[in-house]
């Protein structure tokens, strides 16, 4: 009976198999529930941090915060909101002052790269020229109003002695092209190299005048300046020059030019006799 019995029950190696077995089907068990349990978990608090952070854009989140509370500094949302706020502000900040610029610039019609390079030069002094047989015009030319003959050559690009700036050179006149108060002058040399006959008064009459062409038809005279001389008979030659220069306001379209009398005697060398204005203001 006792041999009967003991051979009915189960083994000691089966009894620890079923032992594994069932340890094993519990801790996969308690696998799946923590698994599935913290995966709940997680989406709860990604849907929950997501919601708040749209809601930080969306304006959803109407949640009061204090800067005084550290809680609320501490919050993302209000981070968040912060550093998009003095973004918006920066930006702000900065298109404003470029308008300005801008606004101003165009009240003064001054362009950033003219203001860069400065105010623009007005300017021009031209010189005599040699060697030209049209440097005098005619006394019966369109000029006949206009004491003198007017001096039609004249020499704008040689460097280092003559140039123009903003004025443009046309037969013999400088053309305004800017409004406002020009200084204008010039210089005449006069040289006489002629035999003297005997019995002879030699005496000659000097006359530099400054004109300026206007709308008017007929030309407006601006300055003049004369010198009477006696040269001696016994002299070879002789030599005088008359300056002149005054500020007079010009407007766009104005040209200028210079006349003399006693055509013959003038020596258009170039560092002599000149012609030139510039803008004061």
């Amino acid at each position: 009976m006792a041999m009967m019995e003991v051979q009915g029950g189960p083994s000691l190696g089966q009894t620890c198999v079923l032992i594994v077995v069932f340890t094993v089907l519990l801790q996969s068990l308690c696998v799946a529930v923590t698994y599935v349990y913290f995966t709940n978990e997680l989406k709860q608090m990604q849907d929950k941090y997501s919601k708040s952070g749209i809601a930080c854009f969306l304006k959803e989140d109407d949640s009061y915060w204090d800067p005084n509370d550290e809680d609320s500094m501490n919050s993302p949302c209000w981070q968040v909101k912060w550093q998009l706020r003095q973004l918006v502000r920066k930006m702000i900040l900065r298109t404003s002052e470029e308008t300005i610029s801008t606004v101003q610039e165009k009240q003064q019609n001054i362009s950033p790269l003219v203001r860069e390079r400065g105010p623009q030069r007005v300017a021009a002094h031209i010189t005599g020229t040699r060697g030209r047989s049209n440097t005098l015009s005619s006394p019966n030319s369109k000029n006949e109003k206009a004491l003198g003959h007017k001096i039609n050559s004249w020499e704008s690009s040689r460097s280092g002695h003559s140039f123009l700036s903003n004025l443009h050179l046309r037969n013999g006149e400088l053309v305004i092209h800017e409004k406002g108060f020009y200084y204008i002058y010039s210089q005449t040399y006069f040289r006489f190299q002629e035999e003297i006959k005997e019995n002879t008064k030699n005496d000659k009459q000097m006359v530099q005048y400054i004109y300026k062409y206007t709308s008017y038809p007929d030309p407006i005279l601006l300055m003049k300046s004369a010198r009477n001389s006696c040269w001696s008979k016994d002299a070879e030659y002789g030599l005088y020059s008359i300056y002149q220069g005054g500020i007079f306001e010009l407007k766009e379209n104005d040209r200028i030019f210079v006349s003399v009398t006693n055509e013959h005697l003038i020596d258009m060398d170039h560092e002599a006799s000149f012609f030139g204005a510039f803008l004061v203001g």
